[in-house]
């Protein structure tokens, strides 16, 4: 006898039941089969990086739990794998959350294709944005290319986002004997271990997204705009790596933020969700964002290759605090304060003035929230070589930046606690201090920690002079 007809629910940057338009319009089949697909060889460069897996196979584990065991699990090629199972279970349709990372993309079409030749009903949801790209365009029908005009004009003058659905009730789940034996098989947990640091930092799955965000709504929110520039403070949702697997989706945040009053606080965070949308919204529509400068003129632009440089940023040794400190928490945790993240990223690409595509492959491997979006439009804008980016001549200075955001030492202190015993008017700027003070707090510049690996100024005034050459030469 052959299988009952039902439909598949293809899991992907959308691990979670509710607030999932995909899964629930599958459910309507009355059985689902629930799949998720592992294709490195499709993903190519963006195949999860190593701290990406981690997170993913625990979320993919939360998920499991969730749906009482009936998750299957494949890894290989998701074209073959979706119409083996297609063939396989009698499935009449395959539903999908829309993604829109180029290889997803060009891939979704090929499923699409191939389904459709067979006479499998496809259907493609929005599910992991507020508003589809293709729906913010301009009064004269133009893409949007800065973000303040997309986001106040483009987006809050649009629909507003559409309200979150319920969790399915009474679907049957149904799961495939020939799938791989468990999440373990994706084999996505590191052999050494070194993800046992993260662990402590994250409560990882759907009902920990709701965790963290109800913490944050509860007791941060209305502080956010105010502290959120503050990385010793608890003042930002940390919720970006629930939101990149889509263990919560941007409608329950963007609809719970707006359930109480608005004031300037929670309106702030709207916007930086509305920063995410700015993000896929360019990757839509310039697909190479990940490796290309959205303006032609950097690619004449000197960059400097220098490995000795680029490892001690790497491991947070570069003898510059506010950078060091920043690149210690990414190690440490899989994330990094976003203020951190904009100082650490104009150190590497205008001081060292080195291609900011070695901070993209760095940031992609060790963020747990990396995503071609985010990671790609946020190092643009920091090299300013993307469409609405920080202009060339802004560039960081870490000293100043740790004094005014860090002002009692306490986020230095807690990832660099070689110089903890540090006076508070040095810990910036060891190099500064006496050697009185250096000996009284037990550092030794070179040995304890190291000496700076760059002079501030001197690399300062060298960018600008490269970014002014590279302009003039443009005209």
């Amino acid at each position: 006898m052959s299988a009952p007809k039902q439909a598949i629910h293809w899991f992907r940057q959308d691990l979670r039941l509710a607030d999932n338009p995909a899964l629930s319009q599958a459910a309507k089949h009355g059985s689902v089969l629930p799949i998720y697909i592992l294709d490195d060889a499709a993903a190519g460069m963006h195949a999860p990086g190593a701290a990406s897996r981690w997170w993913l196979h625990h979320s993919l584990t939360d998920l499991q739990q969730r749906l009482n065991g009936a998750l299957s699990v494949y890894m290989g090629d998701s074209v073959a794998i979706v119409l083996e199972l297609v063939t396989r279970f009698n499935v009449t349709a395959v539903h999908w959350t829309r993604d829109y990372a180029p290889w997803r993309v060009a891939q979704d079409a090929q499923v699409a294709e191939a389904l459709r030749e067979r006479g499998v009903a496809v259907s493609v949801h929005s599910g992991s944005l507020l508003w589809e790209p293709d729906t913010i365009v301009k009064p004269d029908g133009t893409r949007y290319g800065v973000f303040t005009p997309f986001y106040q004009r483009g987006c809050l003058e649009a629909p507003a986002p559409r309200r979150p659905i319920p969790e399915p009730q009474s679907v049957r789940y149904q799961s495939d004997s020939l799938a791989l034996p468990s999440i373990n098989a994706l084999n996505l947990l590191p052999h050494n271990r070194w993800d046992l640091s993260l662990a402590p930092h994250w409560d990882i799955g759907e009902l920990g997204a709701h965790r963290r965000f109800n913490l944050f709504v509860d007791t941060q929110v209305d502080q956010y705009k105010d502290r959120r520039d503050f990385p010793a403070e608890p003042s930002v949702s940390r919720l970006s790596p629930h939101l990149h697997f889509g263990e919560v989706s941007p409608n329950q945040l963007w609809h719970a933020v707006y359930a109480s009053s608005m004031n300037k606080q929670r309106a702030h965070f709207c916007t930086e969700l509305g920063w995410r949308e700015f993000a896929y919204y360019m990757l839509h529509h310039h697909p190479t964002l990940p490796h290309t400068h959205l303006q032609a003129k950097f690619n004449a632009f000197p960059w400097q290759e220098d490995p000795v440089v680029l490892d001690l940023w790497q491991r947070g040794e570069t003898g510059i605090p506010m950078v060091d400190a920043g690149m210690r928490e990414l190690w440490q945790t899989g994330y990094m304060h976003n203020r951190l993240r904009m100082i650490a990223g104009s150190f590497l690409v205008k001081n060292a003035r080195m291609h900011w595509r070695h901070g993209e492959r760095w940031f992609w491997d060790t963020l747990v929230d990396a995503n071609p979006a985010n990671n790609s439009a946020s190092w643009q804008w920091v090299a300013g070589s993307g469409s609405d980016a920080a202009p060339y001549f802004r560039v960081f200075n870490p000293v100043l930046q740790g004094q005014k955001f860090d002002p009692d030492g306490a986020y230095i202190r807690r990832y660099i606690p070689e110089l903890a015993a540090l006076p508070t008017e040095y810990l910036a700027h060891p190099w500064t201090a006496p050697a009185s003070v250096l000996a009284s707090a037990g550092v030794q510049l070179g040995i304890t920690y190291p000496e700076p690996c760059l002079d501030l100024e001197k690399t300062r005034a060298s960018a600008l002079a490269a970014f002014q050459r590279m302009n003039a030469e443009s005209v």
